[in-house]
């Protein structure tokens, strides 16, 4: 603290003062009083209340709050940070002198003030850490004396000092993971020492592997877990067992999946009837092979999903079973369970039945030729696709029927459908990123997305009518609050959302998302509906499912890669050898919550994963394009500037300061105006930029305004 802060903060002690009164106390530059101020402020030294300023807020502990609150620090910064309370009712913020050198993930005890320096927001003190979490990654970097540092990832401006011993052979710019040594009362006081390094910062690849080890990502397979694994090494189907399920291998029975895919786990047969179809969706029998109490079982329970990045993948389950024998390859003998569903002429489901069986794909499927086969283009050679597929080729305009029809119940139900978007990054032979291109759906994508969802909602309803413990996908009915919040942006951005209610109906949302299809402004209406709905989880009670406007939905298609599948691949199998609703509800109460819960708190860490880390990739792929200069459209307006993404999907910041001469005004979070020119951006506008830094570390992206 400098001569003048302790100055401030004296004369504020004995009694609160203006900026005006503190000026005629202490007789000091007006300039340098303000600057003092307001980092005093920032940091919590000082509480401003109606122009009034007091002792920081650590003096102000709320007495009627509970002795103190059980959070998780959730985000960090230079001068504040975030906790989430563990009971669910919020985040508080914490000015940086109260956050008394927590770390993100520490578990912690917070008192609230009494004097939050918002009104009506919860803002309070760290006053225990009482679990610490000393494992991080990071950038190396200099401190401000021009010594050896590390830059937690996510943390700016946060800088701890390498101790010696540990840090040897290190270099600034490198990717390391590094361990909290010595922890003080501030930040700064804090000293670390390097455990992992992984390579420099400029490649996404070295990037990635930091994020990993910083959120303690389960890379390797514990030994027990690979023991058993071995155990299916060039495994075959055991024909006793075989013997005992309904026998499918006359079908012709194939999958579709993306030409790189593995860990194929989906496979589907049609049959026209007539008076409707007869759909089989059959899915690879994991449970019968990963059984409760196993290592292999523990292990998929404790990272509940596949982790998909770039060109690698972690997986839930050893290649043995993911890859091996619980895949469903291209004329190889695997156990299936499989959902039988009767539909009518119009597509509705009439009855449905579980079955264990055994299958043999008959062709490994590609989307992309699949799509070629559906729609055909003018003069196409399909000669040799039509060889490839020749076993199942006369199912495929009875899919597309079936799909069509699907498609049209499903505009009629509401359900939305919301672009979001996805890239795919193409790769070199040294894991760089040299390409990205927007993944874009065929129909054929969308058929067995349709299909699935169709063996999902039977799964769903199966556990709620037997009502029995079950993991079901839940989507609940947005906040009210959120809803009119969005309902006010998109009136200024011209569209008719007036609600009838203050929830909206699905047709409501799905009329809008439909009217800015392929507009300029689909992109932050489409992105704005999502982030406006809950999250998507899993729970054990069938809450339905909001989004597909459904009473009854559950995941039952990907066991491979998600534990909630396998969860109820098990309590459905137990249902099909008679057993009682009281006896399974003995057997899995416990376990549909335990396996709800921690699927969806995995599941939000890996896509938090899987999107940091495709950041990174887009920074280093735009940052071999610095200087070039392209269109893209304004996505997101904040007083700090704009969100421009390019049709390749990368996004990047133009700060307001490029855009504006005078003092930038934010209209309805919709647009922006400069005041002094007129010129004005709105959602959806386009926008001439050109790629000014691309920060691979930080995985950001800056643009720079090119006038027009």
């Amino acid at each position: 603290m400098t001569p003048l802060q302790k100055n401030i903060l004296n004369a504020v002690k004995r009694r609160p003062m203006t900026l005006r009164e503190l000026q005629n106390n202490l007789q000091v530059d007006n300039s340098r009083l303000r600057t003092s101020v307001s980092a005093m402020v920032a940091t919590g030294e000082l509480s401003m209340r109606n122009g009034t300023y007091a002792p920081g807020f650590a003096t102000y502990v709320n007495a009627n709050a509970p002795e103190a609150i059980p959070c998780t620090l959730v985000k960090l910064a230079a001068r504040f940070g975030f906790a989430s309370r563990d009971d669910g009712e919020g985040d508080i913020f914490i000015p940086g002198r109260a956050l008394h050198g927590a770390m993100p993930q520490d578990k912690i005890n917070v008192k609230l003030f009494d004097h939050p320096r918002v009104e009506g927001s919860s803002e309070g003190e760290v006053v225990e850490v009482t679990v610490p979490n000393n494992r991080f990654a990071g950038t190396v970097c200099l401190s401000e004396d021009g010594r050896l540092a590390v830059e937690p990832d996510g943390c700016r401006d946060v800088k701890f000092l390498l101790a010696k011993q540990g840090s040897e052979g290190v270099h600034l710019g490198d990717k390391v993971g590094f361990l909290i040594t010595h922890r003080g009362n501030r930040h700064s006081d804090h000293r670390a020492a390097v455990v992992e390094k992984f390579g420099s910062s400029d490649y996404a690849s070295e990037c990635a592997k930091a994020i990993l080890y910083g959120r303690n990502v389960r890379l390797e397979f514990p030994p027990e877990v690979l023991e058993e694994a071995h155990a299916y090494d060039d495994a075959t189907i055991d024909p006793t067992e075989a013997a005992k399920r309904l026998d499918l291998r006359g079908i012709p029975i194939f999958t579709i999946d993306s030409a790189e895919t593995k860990d194929i786990d989906d496979a589907i047969s049609l049959q026209k009837l007539d008076d409707g179809y007869e759909l089989g969706v059959h899915i690879a029998d994991v449970s019968h092979y990963v059984r409760p109490g196993s290592a292999l079982d523990e292990e998929a329970f404790e990272r509940a999903t596949s982790i998909y990045y770039a060109d690698k993948v972690i997986p839930m389950l050893p290649t043995q079973l993911s890859n091996g024998i619980c895949s469903l390859n291209e004329g190889e003998d695997r156990l299936a369970f499989s959902c039988l569903m009767r539909l009518d002429e119009n597509g509705e489901i009439r009855s449905y039945k579980f079955v264990k069986s055994v299958i043999c794909s008959r062709v490994k499927g590609v989307y992309k030729e699949i799509n070629a086969l559906l729609e055909p283009e003018e003069g196409a050679d399909l000669t040799d696709l039509q060889t490839k597929y020749a076993a199942v080729l006369d199912q495929l305009p009875t899919m597309d029927e079936l799909y069509r029809k699907r498609l049209v119940l499903r505009k009629a139900r509401g359900g939305m459908d919301i672009e979001s978007n996805e890239a795919k990054l193409v790769m070199d032979e040294n894991g760089r990123c040299v390409d990205i291109v927007k993944r874009d759906r065929g129909t054929s994508e969308c058929m067995i997305e349709e299909f699935m969802l169709l063996a999902n909602q039977c799964a769903a309803n199966a556990g709620r009518t037997n009502k029995v413990p079950f993991v079901y996908r839940v989507h609940e009915a947005p906040d009210a609050e959120k809803m009119e919040k969005l309902s006010a942006t998109l009136l200024a951005c011209g569209l008719n959302a007036k609600f009838k209610n203050p929830i909206p109906t699905q047709l409501e949302l799905a009329a809008l998302l439909d009217e800015t299809r392929d507009q300029p402004i689909q992109i932050p209406v489409h992105t704005g509906i999502l982030r406006s709905m809950q999250k998507a989880r899993y729970a054990p009670q069938p809450l339905g499912h909001y989004g597909l406007v459904l009473a009854d939905y559950a995941h039952f298609t990907s066991p491979i890669r998600r534990y909630p599948d396998l969860a109820i691949h098990r309590i459905l199998s137990e249902m099909l050898t008679g057993a009682s609703a009281s006896q399974l509800q003995k057997d899995f109460n416990e376990f549909a919550q335990q396996a709800s819960e921690k699927s969806s708190k995995q599941e939000v860490a890996a896509v938090r994963i899987e999107r940091d880390v495709e950041d990174l990739y887009k920074a280093e792929y735009m940052h071999s394009h610095l200087g070039e200069v392209y269109t893209g459209t304004v996505a997101g307006i904040t007083p700090r500037g704009v969100f421009v993404e390019l049709d390749n999907t990368v996004e990047g910041f133009v700060p307001a300061a490029q855009l504006c001469k005078g003092e930038p005004q934010v209209i309805d979070g919709v647009s922006m105006l400069d005041p002094l020119t007129g010129k004005s951006w709105m959602l959806g506008s386009s926008m001439k930029i050109q790629v000014a830094a691309a920060d691979v570390a930080l995985g950001r992206i800056d643009f720079e305004y090119m006038v027009e």
